[in-house]
C-alpha cells in the first residue's frame, strides 16, 4: 500500500481500559497485515482512562489525532477504518460531521471513510465463523449439549443496525445447525417508544421466554472488545446473573468479544485496501 496517507482504526470508545488495549492489539496486528501504519484511536470516552492503565500512553481520540496530523501535513490524506459491525449513527452523523468541522481548519487535507465490518451485499460468512467457533469454544468448556444461543448485541436508534443482528444470528443458526437446540437474536438494551422496538427481544425478556428461561443458554457477544458492557462483570453479565438467580433452571455462559480473531483483521484489510482506492493524490510539491 501506498504510504502517502495516515490510516486510523477507530472504535466507539470505553471507559476501560481493557477496550483500549484490545483496539491497540487489533491495530498492531491489522499494520502488520497491511504492511502500513495503522493509528488506534476512539471517538469518545477512551481519553478517561488514566495511562497509568494503558502501559503510560494515553488514549487518543479521533478528531484530534486527525487535526494534529492535517496540521503537521496541511495537504494529507487520512484513511478512517470503522471498527463497528454496522451503519451506526457514529458512522451515518457523528464521524462525517467532525470531518466536515476537519475540514474548514484543514480545507486542502482529505479523508474517506472505510464501510463498515457488515455490508448489504456481502454474506459475512468471516464474521459468522468467528462468532460459531466462540460458541463452541463455550460448549467445550462447559461440557453442554446442544444449549440455546442467544446472540446479543447492544441496541441501536437505526433498524439497519438491527438488521446486522439479525443477519448474524440467522448465519450462526445455519452454521451451528443441530451442535445447538436453537438461535435467538436479542439486544443488550434498547430506547424507550415503539419506534425503537426493533431491538427486541432484549436479553432481559429472552431469558425470561420460555424455551430460554430453562437450561443451558450461550449468549453469544457480538461485541468486538471487552468493555463496561461486554468484559467481565459488565452489563451482559449482570443481566445473565439477575436471570439466573430469578430461575434455579436456568445457566448462561457468554462467549468473549471477538476483536483478538485473525479472521476479522482479514475483514478490515479488505475494508481499508477498498477505501484507499477513493483517497485521492495529494497535490504535487512546488518547486
Amino acid at each position: 500500500m501506498s504510504s502517502s496517507f495516515a490510516c486510523f482504526l477507530f472504535d466507539n470508545g470505553s471507559f476501560r481500559a481493557d477496550s483500549t488495549r484490545s483496539l491497540r492489539s487489533l491495530a498492531a496486528r491489522l499494520e502488520v497485515r497491511l504492511g502500513h501504519p495503522v493509528r488506534a484511536v476512539s471517538l469518545l470516552h477512551s481519553t478517561r482512562v488514566p495511562a497509568a492503565e494503558l502501559d503510560g500512553e494515553p488514549a487518543q481520540l479521533l478528531e484530534p489525532a486527525l487535526d494534529t496530523w492535517f496540521g503537521t501535513e496541511p495537504n494529507g490524506r487520512a484513511l478512517l477504518a470503522p471498527l463497528f459491525f454496522g451503519p451506526s449513527g457514529a458512522l451515518v452523523d457523528y464521524v462525517p460531521e467532525r470531518l466536515a468541522a476537519l475540514a474548514t481548519r484543514h480545507p486542502a487535507a482529505r479523508a474517506v471513510l472505510a464501510e463498515a465490518l457488515v455490508l448489504p451485499d456481502e454474506e459475512p460468512e468471516e464474521l459468522i465463523a468467528i462468532l460459531a467457533d466462540r460458541v463452541r469454544a463455550t460448549l467445550t468448556e462447559k461440557g453442554w449439549v446442544r444449549p440455546r444461543v442467544a446472540l446479543c448485541d447492544h441496541g441501536t436508534p437505526l433498524p439497519a443496525v438491527s438488521a446486522v443482528r439479525d443477519r448474524l444470528a440467522e448465519g450462526l443458526a445455519r452454521v451451528l445447525g443441530d451442535e445447538v437446540a436453537g438461535v435467538a437474536a436479542c439486544s443488550m438494551e434498547r430506547r424507550e417508544g415503539p419506534e425503537f422496538a426493533f431491538n427486541e427481544p432484549l436479553l432481559e425478556t429472552l431469558l425470561a421466554t420460555p424455551p430460554f428461561d430453562a437450561g443451558d443458554v450461550v449468549v453469544a457477544l457480538q461485541f468486538l472488545s471487552p468493555g463496561r458492557h461486554a468484559g467481565p462483570g459488565g452489563d451482559v453479565a449482570e443481566i445473565c446473573a439477575r436471570a439466573e438467580a430469578a430461575r434455579s433452571g436456568l445457566r448462561t455462559a457468554m462467549t468473549v468479544p471477538i476483536a483478538d480473531d485473525e479472521r476479522l483483521v482479514e475483514v478490515l484489510a479488505r475494508r481499508i485496501e477498498k477505501a484507499a482506492g477513493r483517497l485521492p493524490a495529494a497535490p504535487a510539491a512546488l518547486g
